[in-house]
């Protein structure tokens, strides 16, 4: 003889049910929907020029970044290093007066807060200095 569930059990599985429909859905809808386009030309219409210093300690992530960076449109011309491996948060450097390229970047990224620190750099327009909290960053 077999047993019903009682209808606060029925119930409750019924809630489950649907907080995993919604977080599936949410989740599909989170991958496939159309994003907004990141801005990878700055002023002059010139693809955004960036540097990447590893701060953090941990070798590769660097790299890692400068390849994402690259996926995303940016163009990456010089990844080292930093001059000290303890920095604590991940930050974006704006190196020109307007800071829109650097912003652009940072939403690229995830967030990262924006540093303006300008200074006349051939090199390059944007630099991303990794710290250790660049788990936080988005690589994917």
């Amino acid at each position: 003889m077999a047993r019903r569930a009682s209808p606060v059990a029925r119930w409750g599985l019924g809630v489950l049910a649907l907080v995993v429909l919604v977080l599936v859905l949410s989740a599909a809808w989170a991958r496939l929907r159309p994003g907004t386009p990141i801005q990878t030309h700055g002023p002059e219409n010139r693809v955004v020029r960036v540097q990447v210093l590893n701060g953090s300690g941990e070798g590769g992530i660097g790299s890692r970044v400068a390849s994402y960076l690259r996926e995303g449109g940016f163009q990456v011309v010089e990844v080292r290093n930093a001059e000290r491996s303890d920095f604590f948060a991940s930050m974006v450097v704006a190196r020109r007066e307007d800071v829109s390229s650097a912003e652009a970047v940072a939403r690229y990224l995830g967030g990262p807060p924006v540093v303006r620190q300008a200074w006349t750099s051939d090199l390059a327009e944007v630099t991303v200095v990794l710290g250790s909290d660049r788990s936080r960053l988005r690589l994917e």
